[in-house]
This record gives C-alpha cells, sequence and structure tokens, in this order.
C-alpha cells in the first residue's frame, strides 16, 4: 500500500528530532519531525488511507501528543486524521500555517491546558429544587390535571425548572470558574454536557503555575464536594485555545 505522512501536533524547534517509535498497523513506526523555519510537524510514515477514530487510534494520537510535551515546551495539537502524501507536502503545509504558528507560538510557550467538568450529585439538585417553592406549586399543579390538560403546564414547568437550573450553573460560575480564571493565563466555559453538569471549564495555565492552580481546585473540591463532583483531567495542549484546521488539499 502507498504510504503517507500522518502529523500529530506541531512544535517550535530548529532541531531535527525523533521521539518514541509507535505500533502502529501492526509494525513498528519512526516518530520524527518535518520542518519548515522554525516551526516542525511531529509526524510518522503509515498507510496512505482514512483512519477511523476508534478508541485505539485516539490514544495513539494522544499518547504521542503526551510524549512530545514531556520534551517540549510549546506543542500546537493537530486533531486526529490528517495524513498527506509527503514530506514535502507536509513542509508546503507548514509554510502555509507558519503565520498562524508564529502567532500562536509565543502565546503557548511553557502552557498546558487541564478541564474541570462540575457535576451536581442527585441528591443535593433534588434537594435545592424542592425548596424552590414556585416550582413545587407548578409541579403539583401539573400532577392533578389530566395528560392533555396538564401539556402547557408541563411546558412552563420544563422551562421553571431550566431557569433554575441555569441560575445553579451562574453561582458554580461564580464560586469555582471566576477564582479559577484569576490563575489562568485564559479560560473558556464550554457548554455543558448531559442535565447534571453545571461547568464544563478549560484553562490555559503556564506550566510553573500548575501547582498553585491545583491547590486552589482541591480547595474549591473540598468546599463544594458534597453537593457535586469534580472531573478534572490534564495536562493537555492547548486543544481549546487554538482553532488551525487542516485540509491535504491546502498543500497543492
Amino acid at each position: 500500500m502507498e504510504q503517507g505522512i500522518y502529523i500529530f501536533c506541531g512544535i517550535q524547534t530548529n532541531e531535527e528530532k525523533t521521539f518514541d517509535a509507535i505500533e502502529f498497523e501492526g509494525d513498528t513506526r519512526e516518530v520524527f519531525t518535518v520542518h519548515y523555519k522554525d516551526a516542525a510537524m511531529v509526524a510518522a510514515e503509515v498507510p496512505m488511507k482514512i483512519y477511523h477514530p476508534n478508541k485505539e487510534n485516539l490514544m495513539l494520537h494522544q499518547q504521542v501528543i503526551s510524549q512530545v510535551m514531556e520534551s517540549e515546551d510549546t506543542v500546537v495539537p493537530i486533531s486526529f486524521g490528517n495524513v498527506f502524501h509527503s514530506k514535502e507536502d507536509v513542509q508546503v503545509l507548514t509554510e502555509n500555517l507558519y503565520p498562524q504558528l508564529s502567532k500562536l507560538f509565543p502565546e503557548i510557550k511553557n502552557k498546558i491546558e487541564v478541564g474541570l467538568k462540575v457535576v451536581g450529585r442527585k441528591e443535593w439538585l433534588e434537594k435545592q429544587i424542592s425548596q424552590d417553592s414556585k416550582v413545587m406549586d407548578q409541579k403539583q399543579q401539573v400532577a392533578q390535571k389530566s395528560k392533555d390538560a396538564g401539556y402547557f403546564d408541563r411546558m412552563q414547568l420544563g422551562e421553571m425548572a431550566q431557569r433554575f437550573f441555569k441560575s445553579l450553573q451562574k453561582e458554580i460560575e461564580e464560586d469555582i470558574h471566576e477564582p479559577l480564571l484569576k490563575l489562568a493565563s485564559s479560560a473558556k466555559s464550554n457548554d455543558p454536557i448531559g442535565e447534571k453538569m453545571l461547568l464544563n471549564g478549560s484553562y490555559l495555565i503556564d506550566r510553573d503555575k500548575e501547582e498553585q492552580f491545583d491547590q486552589k481546585v482541591n480547595q474549591l473540591h473540598d468546599k463544594w464536594q458534597d453537593k457535586v463532583e469534580f472531573k478534572y483531567t490534564g495536562p493537555w495542549p492547548a486543544y481549546n485555545f487554538i482553532n488551525i484546521k487542516l485540509k491535504v488539499e491546502e498543500t497543492t
């Protein structure tokens, strides 16, 4: 099968580098850099085909990026599945992206991303909503009516519950997200996933502030642990703070 060049991430370096070889499609494959000026793509030679984002492939992609992060302080993550025909194509791509990369490098140098998801505990959420007299009165009204007669009442109850939930999200944003924002170079409050999630935050932090940030997360966890669950992840490269879309056609 024709061989292509798969790219994992970009780094800032003038040196040709190699990283630990990977097991891919049943073969051991070298991981190397392809250069343009002080920008380099971390790549491997693989069969030229479409790769599906199954668990194994995604894990391998992330493992290579994590390994690069151990030795490099400026890592631009590249989305999964980008394969080019040749090293020359990757060089042309890097040249095309260089104006963006040269601006990005100083912004993300020595920085990592961490994520924090805050999910309300079921018992606490139920207790909170039971203390809202308007919601509970509406709930009782719905229960007393027939299915058809209560249609608009149920719709109104849903809207009230949604407003109530948004007020909880606002409280969490003020008490958890904003204090963390002060310790981050940049932060994003992403859309919550699922009906019990109150915060889905991403934070870009200096590596030398990682311990301080972790301590703050632990303090906030201790304060809120009876009410919510914390899902704290990272370190990652700056996925949520970089918007580079790659297409093979860009090299033509």
